[in-house]
This record gives structure tokens, sequence and C-alpha cells, in this order.
């Protein structure tokens, strides 16, 4: 990201964090919304107490655990059913009913399967967060120039060259993409796991302090799973950028 693509990210967070004074002046409502700087008070209290960083770890290692592990099969599945016709017709199915169940509803089950500590949270994370990646990275190597292929087969090219050369590099945007998406719904998937059953976590601490009438502390563990989000998507952006860059030289930063 450039000079002036940091001065708009400063400009836009400026406004908005004017804008959030302004409404929580204006509704002077602290069960609906505080201001930044009651908000500012009650992160350095959750860290100074040490609560914080414990529910920040438990939440990480969940979201780490999951959407790792959601990585490696998205892909590894998306692959494998690309290169064969009769597997994605028989997972197809499969793929587009588990994709549609609703994740919430499957919390108290896998609560039961795995117990009320990591594995249970980590298994619903990842179901969360696999089917966009394996989604988008078979959409990514079902659409390969076919004129690309061509050419390459043409001069001896191998199939595993022409999978590890063309597809999969030609796949690279809709597997950035995919992981992406993926990334927004294993933070949800975090915060739904952890209203089953939880002790600590950044989404038990959304929990607690909604039942506690602390919004304030509510807005702590909103923001920082927010900010979080960001910089996974930005992280993800700089891989996009080292992997492929031909994408981007002919970008003009605007």
């Amino acid at each position: 990201m450039g000079s002036q693509g940091i001065r708009r990210w400063f400009l836009s967070f400026g406004v908005a964090a004017i804008l959030w004074e302004a409404v929580a002046w204006w509704l002077d409502n602290k069960l609906f919304l505080v201001r930044l700087g009651a908000i500012g008070e009650r992160f350095v209290e959750l860290i100074q107490s040490g609560e914080l960083i414990a529910d920040m770890r438990v939440s990480f290692i969940e979201f780490a655990g999951g959407f790792g592990l959601a990585i490696v099969v998205g892909i590894s599945a998306g692959v494998i059913m690309a290169a064969s016709r009769r597997l994605r017709d028989l997972f197809d199915p499969w793929v587009s009913m588990l994709y549609a169940t609703p994740t919430i509803a499957l919390g108290p089950l896998f609560m039961l399967a795995f117990g009320i500590g990591y594995a249970s949270k980590i298994a619903l994370v990842f179901l969360t967060a696999v089917f966009p990646i394996l989604i988008n990275t078979l959409a990514g190597l079902k659409t390969t120039d076919r004129t690309l292929l061509e050419v390459v087969r043409s001069y001896g090219a191998t199939p595993r060259q022409v999978y590890f050369k063309v597809r999969i590099p030609g796949a690279l945007p809709f597997i950035i993409a995919g992981l992406r998406v993926s990334v927004a719904r294993a933070l949800v998937g975090v915060v739904v796991a952890e209203l089953f059953g939880a002790r600590a976590g950044l989404g038990f601490l959304i929990f607690r302090s909604a039942q506690s009438f602390d919004t304030a502390g509510l807005f702590v563990a909103v923001i920082i799973l927010a900010i979080c989000g960001v910089a996974c998507v930005e992280f993800l952006k700089w891989i996009e950028i080292r992997l492929a860059p031909w994408r981007f030289n002919n970008m003009d930063e605007e």
C-alpha cells in the first residue's frame, strides 16, 4: 500500500471516528452507543486485569486452527474436484448442502461431539470457512484459459507442469478471493462457537458484556475482531501481490 493509500485510510477512519462521536453525543444513550473515550477506558481496564489478553489468546487459537485447516482442506479438495469430473459430480451436492446449512444450528452438536474445549470451536470455525475456499479454488481451476492450456501442451508440458505452472497460478486470484471471504466467515464462526459452552474468548466477552449491559466492553471485542479482519485481508492482498505480481503491473494507482 502506497503513501496515498495510507492517507486515505487515515482519512476514512478519522471521518468514521468523528461520526461515531457525533452520533453517540446526539443519542446520549450509553446502553446503545458509547463514546470512543469510554471504549478506550474499558479497553485499558480489560488489559490491566489480564482478561482481554486471555480472551484474545483463546480466540486466536480457535481462529488459527479452524482457518488453517480450512485452507489446507479447501484448496486440496478444490484441486482434486477440478481434476476429476466424477468426484465433482459426486461431491457437488454435498458441498452445496453443507454450505447452505446454518452453522449456528450445529454449535450444540459439535459441543456434544467434541466437548467444550478447543476442538469443538475449531471444528465449527473450519466448517464455516472451508466452503468459500473450496468453491473459489474449483471455479478458478475450471476457468483457466483454454488457449493458454493448448499452447503449453503443444510445447510438451507434462500434466504436472500444466497444473502447477499454468492452472494454479491462473486460479490464484480466485483462491485469494475465497480466502478473503473465509476470513470474515471464520471470525464470525469464532464468535458463534464461543456462544456455546465457552469460558473465554472474544465471543464470550461479547456475550458476557451484553448480559451485563457493558456496552463499552462489547464494543472493545467487536472492534478488535474488525481490526483483525482488516489485517488479515491486507495480509492476503500482500501475498497475492508477491505471488502474482503480473496482475498488478498494469494497474495505475489513482
